[in-house]
This record gives C-alpha cells, structure tokens and sequence, in this order.
C-alpha cells in the first residue's frame, strides 16, 4: 500500500516508507532491505557500501556552502520486531506490512508498523533523494539486527567514516534530545527435557493469558504492565500450591526478548475429577490479576478449556519445578532507579521468550542498565539464581552503555536548533532502552551523538503506531540541524 500524505514536505519520506513496508525485514532477515537500499543508492548516483553484515553505508557530499562543514552520520537499523496478533494470518518472512491511516496516525494492520525504526530508513533517503535541503557531508548509515543483538553496530568498521556527528533518528518522544542510554545483555537459559509417562485417565487442560498490553522492554517497563509468561509462573504455581497435582505437558510466551510478552499458554494434565477445583483456582488467581493490573492492563483475559488431544506423556516433576521455579524465582521487571535522573529506569529484566521445542524448554531475558557495574551485579544474581533453581544461565549478545558527554558542540547546535524551530526548550533525557550510540561511539573514535525521533506509540506490538503531525514537526527539526552545521 502507499501511503497518500498531503503534505508536499512529507511526501517523499512516506513514499519511501510505504516501499519499505513491503519488504520483510525482521531480524536476522535483511539481505532484502539491504540489497535494496544499496540499489536506491545507486538509482541516486551516490556511493554505498554494504558490508559483510548487511549494514548499509550511503554518503551523500555537502552541498553549496557546506562542503567543508564538519560531517553528519545519521543513523537508524533496518531491521524490525515482527509481531502479529494471534488471530491474523501474516508471514513476515514473505508478506507485506498493511498500512492504514487513522486520523493523524499510521498503524499496519494486526502486525508491528515497523516504524521502529523504518521512520529513520524512509527520513535518511528523502534527504538523500533531495535536491533543494540544505546539509553538510551526509553518511548514512543502516545497520542490521539491532532489535536482537546490534551485531551490526558490533562489526561496524569505523574506519570508513569522516563524519563525527552522530544523529540517530530511533527515539520515541518528540521534544526529546536522547544524550545517553542504558546497555543490555541477553539471559539464555535451556532446560533439557526429560520425560515420564502420563496416565490414561487423565485429562489435558490448556491455560491461556492474553489481553495485555505488552510493551517495548525499555520505553514501557516502567509502566508496570503485565508480562504473561511472568503471569503464568504464578499461575502455574497457585494451582498447585493449592492443592491440584498436575503434569505440565509443555509451556510457550512470548516471541522477542526485548518486548513485554502479552500472550502465554501451557498445557497441563489432571484428573477429571478436579476439574472443577482447577476453574475455582483459574477464576480466583484472575480476580487477583484483574485487581493489580486494574490500571496498567485491565483487559487482561485467563482462560482454563479442556483440550481435545491426549498426551501419553508429560515433562518429569525435575523439569516442572525447574520451569516453576525460573518463571517465579528469577529477577523480572525494575530492579533499581537512577538516584540522579528522577524517573529513570536504571536497570531492569525482561522475561521476554519461553518456548518449548523438541529437545529443550527455553527461556529469553532482556537484561539493561545504564551503570555498567549494576548490570554485571544483576547478572551475578542471575547466575546464582540459576545454580539454586538447578539450571545453567548463558549471557549472550552484551551491548555497552551509552555514557552522557558533557559539553557535546553536537548536543548544543540539537538543543539551540529545537528552541529556534519551535519557541520551546527541548527535554535533554537519558533512556532505559537499548540504543546503538554506544557501539558506534565505540567504533567511530573522537565521535559526538545525539538521537532523536518522532512520536511513536505502542512498539514491539501489533497495536504500533507513528503521528503523522510529530514525523512532520520531526522532519523540519532535522532539516534545520543539518542547516545549522556548518
């Protein structure tokens, strides 16, 4: 689908936006976007290099005025979180994003928009399709997989940049100028299955949690929403603390480590004869549920239906406790908050992923923290956590810290730039969630960075959604910085 904007200014970055929907480009999934923009490139007569990654540089020379002006790297990630609602029918290895306007909003239908971070991919080519914008040397940059493990931003070589400001365009709130983020570590842990053999007369139940809001692990742990796999610990554990003995048969939440799951479902096995007392149970714990996330997710649904398979086995009782034990036992959700940003998450878990495959139960956290000493004390924790429970816990994909610079020229051409475009002052914050500035500032010695971003709503979840009138307001902002760097 196109998008039609009216306004002649947003044109092309909407054209672009509505070309790059129909390419899949979940993680891990980027030769197809990459090889495009790399073509794009060439269609534009500008260099591009796509390395080993997929990461896509694109370098544009200033123009009149600004060829000796000091080089600007924008940046966004190609990639995007690929969630749907259950009951919509989209594979995203091969299908389009559907896009749909409501009033001022852009939102994909029963899937993730993809604005995060799509909006920076369509805003880095209108400017380097233009013709009549004002800027200094543009290197633009795309890099892979960062939504799972900014393995791009890790094998960025950053020799092959002159510029040394930074602008990434994958914050959230408008008003915003982002100086600094937290790092993040992903927690892997597998269970081996073992198996014991169930008993005829019993009866397969599946448990079933979902009408909760999910979330950005980042941008909305702080809103104190549901995660369902975390609910299904509990769930798990209720029923059996009160007095229904049950084989678990297997257990699945979630589909992203770095989104708040919103769905979670388990089947397990009874005897007919408690299945009463099991409703009683699901109906009690729901009431509790309903009572504490009354404000954050008042939609939240347990459902309790008698399946029609039958299971000639189930996971061992070992297994059951260990899985009992990881959902309820591990750290999950703010861990602390910052003592000198008020309001800032400063670290955190996310119980993002649990799956059971053919040969193991598989559990995924998020792991963030804008200090790097907390972040390596709450994977300590994890580690002895995992030795109580009787589990082995792998860190994966460690990403730094982005540390604040004070006295960024950079930050101040941002800031004096906002209050000239709008008559306001803009918001310096940090961020709880993960961005790539760390790395790039890593690779690309000597660099300054800022990120900035429209108004984007809802991420990692098939509720999405961009405002039309911030990408706008957005769009202007960004054209002046790259006006006032000269």
């Amino acid at each position: 689908m196109t998008i039609n904007i009216e306004n002649p200014k947003l044109q092309s970055v909407f054209k672009y936006f509505s070309e790059i929907s129909k390419i899949p480009r979940g993680s891990g999934n980027e030769k197809g976007i990459s090889d495009y923009l790399v073509s794009e490139a060439k269609r534009l007569g500008l260099e591009a290099i796509q390395d080993e990654t997929l990461n896509v540089i694109i370098k544009k020379p200033g123009t009149q005025g600004y060829e000796n002006s000091p080089g600007v790297i924008l940046q966004g990630h190609m990639d995007m979180v690929c969630e749907k609602n259950k009951d919509t029918i989209h594979d995203f290895t091969k299908d389009e994003i559907k896009l749909r306007v409501d009033g001022d909003y852009l939102y994909a239908t029963g899937t993730t928009l993809g604005a995060d971070n799509g909006i920076a991919v369509a805003m880095g080519l209108a400017l380097l399709a233009s013709d009549d914008i004002p800027h200094p040397p543009l290197e633009v940059l795309y890099t892979v997989n960062e939504e799972v493990s900014m393995i791009g931003a890790m094998k960025l070589d950053g020799s092959i940049f002159k510029g040394r400001y930074i602008i990434n365009v994958d914050s959230e709130e408008e008003g915003k100028i982002t100086v600094s983020c937290a790092g993040g570590v992903t927690a892997v842990i597998n269970i081996d299955k073992e198996y014991k053999e169930a008993s005829s007369s019993k009866v397969a139940y599946n448990i079933g949690i979902k009408g909760l809001q999910g979330g950005h692990s980042g941008m909305e742990i702080d809103k104190k929403r549901g995660n369902s796999n975390v609910l299904m610990g509990r769930v798990l554990n209720h029923i059996c603390k009160n007095g229904i003995n049950y084989d678990l048969v297997t257990i699945h939440g979630g589909l992203k480590n770095n989104a708040i799951p919103r769905e979670a479902e388990c089947v397990i096995l009874i005897d007919d004869n408690n299945k009463e007392a099991l409703q009683k149970e699901i109906g009690s714990i729901l009431d509790i549920f309903k009572n504490e996330l009354k404000t954050s997710d008042p939609g939240v649904i347990l459902e309790c239906n008698k399946c029609e398979e039958s299971h000639d086995k189930s996971l061992s009782d070992d297994i059951k406790d260990k899985i009992i034990g990881v959902l309820n036992l591990m750290p999950r959700g703010i861990q602390t908050m910052s003592a000198d940003i008020e309001g800032l998450v400063e670290s955190s878990t996310n119980l993002g992923v649990v799956v059971t495959d053919d040969n193991n139960i598989k559990f995924e956290f998020a792991t963030r923290s804008s200090v790097k000493s907390l972040k390596e004390d709450l994977n300590y924790r994890m580690e002895l956590q995992s030795k109580f429970i009787g589990v082995n816990l792998d860190l994966e994909d460690d990403y730094p810290e982005w540390e604040y610079a004070k006295n960024s020229k950079l930050e101040k051409i941002c800031e004096d730039t906002y209050e000239e475009v709008t008559g306001k002052k803009p918001e310096i914050v940090a961020l709880h969630a993960g961005l790539e500035c760390g790395l790039l500032l890593d690779a690309i010695k000597g660099a300054e960075a800022v990120s900035i971003g429209p108004d984007l709503f809802d991420v990692h979840t098939p509720n999405e959604h961009l405002s039309i009138s911030s990408t706008e307001r957005t769009w202007d902002y960004l054209v002046a910085i790259l006006k006032n760097i000269k």
